[in-house]
């Protein structure tokens, strides 16, 4: 099994579709062949995209299966320590750098630099090599980032199970605007092929840029995550652009505000929207609340099924989602937990260890529940819950009060040290231009919908929260900053 197969499905059936920029199917099929050359010809161990997005991303890719050799795509955006850090454990590479990032890591050892890859060769790959497909680093943002790896079957079983094969009309266009280090990023190159999809690629991305790509390429469908909605709904707000050709926005990667969710909904009405859970030990997608779900949810009065407007909707075809007590047992519908996801799909493993147990189980690191109808509500990562006095507060339950209040635009909930209490909440947060609430208002505001004690004591009112460039708040940069700010406490 190998994911090169998706291509040549397609190229096979419809040789003379477009699939990037001008680029065929059947032309992509050879600049893959002419990529599995070179890297052959190099004795390549891995292919490494240190840069920009760019439209030769689908050959790199599935010319890497071709030769068998793992593809990874690493963040550019790093410091220059850290980036040569991970660099030094992907070597020894061939890699693909763009000008900027090439002149910062030259000094790196074990990197073969390519600038050459799908100039057409005559060397034939060879058909020994790894059964993995894909290896990515994990974001870091809790520690030192992780090397995903992730199987040929692993990525075949996703695409099989969730997409249907060329079913997407010649007109259809997906933009692609996270970087390829995001799990989103790879999943977009699979899946849009498999459907037969043409991919248009932003470089980086910028909601004035993204909204203008959009209307001048008449994109149908869009993956972006929480962060760039916003921003891409102010720019359609100040401008009054709309976007006729767009069909379909699934967004993922973080938590998504229902007030944002419910803005977008009104301000593209034609647009079905998706919600997709996934993690890069995934292999992407693991729970999607679907268009009719949206519909369903904003338009119910039954408080239960209103509230599934802030879930990632159930588990895809194939897999499995357990919800678990801190002893390891199933926990029943309604009760907060770990999530654990089992199927082919999931991986869970990384570059010296399986995560997964014995039975197949992976453990998200995520805190959740599932109501009756098998909805997945996150609440948050599992080292981000609180404990006060010996309760275990969740961030994001009083984040989704808070966020509901009309001054608040955006807020971040952490722990910060409490001498009483061994951890208290702290609130960082963002207006809404012209608007303000005081930190007794807000306090007050939480008491009146949850209890007392998820009333944050410490509020810090921020121009802007720390996320990284894939969309995640940062919340060990925010805990650190909120445990040494002076603020009013309460």
């Amino acid at each position: 099994m190998n994911i090169a197969m998706l291509l040549d499905m397609v190229a096979d059936a419809a040789a003379e579709r477009r699939a990037v920029g001008n680029t065929t199917y059947g032309e992509l099929r050879e600049q893959a062949r002419a990529v599995a050359g070179h890297l052959t010809d190099r004795k390549a161990r891995r292919l490494v995209l240190a840069g920009l997005n760019s439209d030769d991303i689908p050959a790199m890719v599935f010319g890497g299966a071709l030769a068998r050799v793992p593809f990874t795509a690493v963040n550019y955006r790093l410091a220059d320590d850290r980036l040569h850090e991970v660099l030094g454990r992907a070597a020894p590479a061939v890699v693909v750098a763009d000008e900027r990032t090439r002149a910062r890591i030259e000094n790196v050892p074990g990197l073969d630099f390519a600038d050459d890859l799908l100039t057409p060769t005559s060397t034939e790959p060879g058909e020994e090599g790894s059964d993995v497909a894909i290896a990515l680093f994990t974001s870091g943002t809790t520690g030192t980032p992780k090397l995903v790896l992730l199987r040929h079957h692993n990525l075949v079983s996703y695409i099989l199970s969730t997409v249907d094969f060329l079913s997407a009309g010649e007109e259809e266009a997906a933009l692609v605007s996270v970087p390829q280090y995001h799990i989103a990023g790879m999943a977009a190159v699979l899946s849009n092929v498999y459907l037969g999809r043409r991919l248009v690629y932003l470089p980086q991305f910028d909601a004035r840029q993204w909204v203008g790509l959009a209307a001048a390429e008449s994109v149908t469908h869009a993956m972006i995550v929480p962060t760039m909605l916003g921003r891409i709904l102010d720019v359609l707000e100040e401008t009054g652009t709309r976007l006729p050709s767009l069909r379909h926005l699934s967004y993922g990667g973080g938590k998504m505000p229902t007030p944002v969710v419910e803005r977008a909904m009104k301000l593209l009405p034609e647009v079905n929207f998706v919600n997709a859970y996934g993690l890069t030990e995934t292999s992407s997608t693991i729970a999607l609340l679907g268009p009719e779900d949206h519909r369903s949810a904003a338009a119910a009065t039954d408080p239960a099924v209103r509230a599934r407007l802030g879930s990632v909707g159930r588990a895809v075809p194939g897999v499995e989602i357990q919800i678990r007590s801190a002893e390891g047992k199933p926990l029943p519908a309604g009760e907060v937990g770990d999530v654990l996801v089992r199927g082919e799909q999931v991986a869970g493993e990384y570059e010296h260890s399986d995560a997964r147990d014995a039975e197949g189980w992976f453990r998200t690191n995520d805190t959740g529940r599932l109501d009756a109808e098998g909805y997945l509500f996150i609440e948050g990562r599992a080292d981000d819950v609180i404990v006060r006095g010996g309760e275990n507060l969740s961030p994001g339950e009083i984040e989704d009060v808070l966020v509901r209040h009309p001054a608040v635009s955006e807020v971040a909930v952490v722990g910060v040290p409490d001498t009483e209490w061994g951890e208290t909440v702290a609130a960082a947060v963002v207006f809404h231009p012209g608007r303000h609430a005081d930190a007794e208002e807000l306090r007050t505001w939480v008491k009146e919908r949850l209890r007392s004690s998820r009333a944050p004591s410490l509020v810090v009112e921020r121009e802007e929260l720390p996320y990284s460039e894939t969309g995640k708040l940062l919340r060990r940069v925010l805990r650190a900053e909120l445990a040494a700010a002076p603020a009013d406490r309460g």
